[in-house]
């Protein structure tokens, strides 16, 4: 018959611990503006956060205003390594007064999403997307909102 061992204590008991800090702050400079433009038949406009220019396709006209990126500024509490967090999905703008609409998609970042930062230091980035105009797409103003976040990983 074999023998059983006692049960042993454990030699070492861990420790839990956690540190708090304050979360990063983040802050909307600049909208992402298309500025203006004419429709002939569909086609896209794209803004390039690296450059904040324009380039259009098919049946869309850039007809004035001056085109930008989206413009954010964020604080880390804390020297660490940060996550930029665009949309992946599409986002849809509505005309003001209307219910007509076009969708905006092929969200860019410029630079890379993930960044050194220095504590309590200020830093920005851009992001960019493509606007897909429809044929007959009415006149006016077309608003909508999407998220950007920046996390810890």
């Amino acid at each position: 018959m074999p023998s059983l061992a006692a049960p042993v204590a454990p030699a070492r008991n861990a420790t839990g611990t956690a540190t708090i800090t304050n979360p990063a702050s983040l802050r909307k400079l600049n909208d992402l503006n298309f500025a203006y433009l004419t429709v002939t038949t569909a086609g896209t406009a794209v803004v390039n956060p690296n450059t904040d220019t324009m380039t259009t396709t098919g049946g869309v006209i850039y007809a004035g205003g001056v085109p930008y990126s989206a413009l954010f500024e964020a604080v880390s509490p804390v020297k660490n390594v940060v996550l930029i967090r665009i949309p992946k999905t599409v986002t849809t703008v509505t005309r003001v007064g209307g219910t007509e609409t076009m969708t905006v998609d092929t969200w860019t970042l410029a630079g890379t999403a993930s960044r050194n930062v220095v504590a309590k230091q200020p830093f920005s980035f851009k992001v960019g997307g493509t606007l897909h105009v429809n044929t007959n797409q009415v006149e006016g103003l077309y608003v909508g909102t999407f998220a950007v976040d920046i996390q810890y990983p």
